[in-house]
């Protein structure tokens, strides 16, 4: 059987999925992400966007999890973050020790990381209207938060990443507050799903073309693949992408997102715009996590350190 020809993944094969990555990486506690006081942790609540997109009604509350090292005085730097998951798996609490390791405590920053709905329970726009209404959120109360409101970045992994984008076109649209730098890892950017990475890789990434095309159907339902998709849902359909913050942009040569990711930086560079792009060879998608001794993967690691400190100037 060829790997085109493959079962489409199902979401209950995405949902046992999950259940296995919880049992290998439970959810941590506030108390244990607080490290005996290294970090000050906390849950905040943000009023919520849009809840349904049809009624027009006003939002839930979005959840969002603050951190910062522990005892440092002034206002810190922003890292405003999503995580991964396919828009239909993960939370906002098991990224934050990988965050807090490589880059709060190192680079002095704070991150706050954004608890969004996920599908197929809420689809498009909803979980992109609760990234954006908790960015709104830190930016309006950054001083309480002991926040540089003028040094916020917005970034995210592979589902988190494509999110990243669309908050950083969602604002620059909507003129609310302007990120200094957007950072875009192994980003999910189009529902299309049609570039030669996806079929060269389908059957052979750890997140494949069958496992993509399942995920975007569960965000987008009957809009997915229709021509007049927003930008927003899918930024790859965007055809405007001037006025952007400067991006990082990294994927893996051995991954699905491959192209679409090469293809967004160029469409930022031909904007007029800054971005830096880095395709890690042999890398698939989710390499650093899977193998994060690897030389690639430091290297990796050391590349994005290397970029944020330039962006927020420590």
């Amino acid at each position: 059987m060829s790997a085109e020809s493959r079962e489409p993944v199902t979401l209950d094969d995405l949902a046992a999925r999950q259940q296995r990555d919880a049992a290998a990486r439970p959810r941590p506690t506030l108390r244990e992400l607080r490290a005996d006081g290294r970090f000050e942790v906390e849950e905040l609540r943000a009023p919520g966007g849009v809840r349904d997109e049809k009624a027009g009604r006003e939002g839930i509350e979005v959840r969002l999890v603050s951190a910062r090292p522990a005892g440092i005085a002034g206002p810190l730097p922003l890292l405003y973050y999503m995580h991964g998951g396919g828009m239909i798996m993960g939370n906002a609490w098991s990224v934050l020790p990988r965050l807090l390791r490589e880059w709060v405590l190192p680079l002095q920053l704070a991150v706050i990381s954004v608890e969004y709905r996920l599908a197929p329970q809420a689809q498009y726009p909803g979980p992109l209207e609760d990234c954006y209404a908790g960015l709104l959120w830190a930016a309006d109360h950054a001083s309480g938060l002991g926040l540089d409101a003028d040094r916020i970045m917005i970034g995210g992994k592979s589902a988190g990443g494509g999110l990243a984008a669309a908050v950083a076109l969602l604002t620059r649209d909507r003129g609310g507050p302007a990120p200094v730098g957007q950072l875009l890892l192994s980003p999910m950017l189009d529902d299309r799903n049609n570039t030669f990475s996806s079929h060269q890789m389908a059957g052979r990434d750890l997140w494949d073309r069958a496992s993509n095309a399942t995920a975007w159907r569960a965000m987008l339902g009957d809009r997915h693949g229709t021509a007049d998709l927003p930008p927003y849902a899918a930024p790859a359909r965007a055809t405007d992408l001037s006025g952007l913050p400067p991006a990082y942009i990294e994927v893996g040569s051995a991954e699905t997102f491959r192209d679409e990711a090469v293809a967004y930086a160029d469409a930022i560079w031909q904007a007029g715009g800054e971005a830096e792009l880095h395709v890690w060879p042999g890398a698939f998608h989710g390499f650093d996590t899977i193998a994060p001794r690897a030389v690639l993967s430091q290297d990796a690691r050391d590349a994005r350190s290397r970029w944020l400190r330039r962006i927020v100037g420590r």
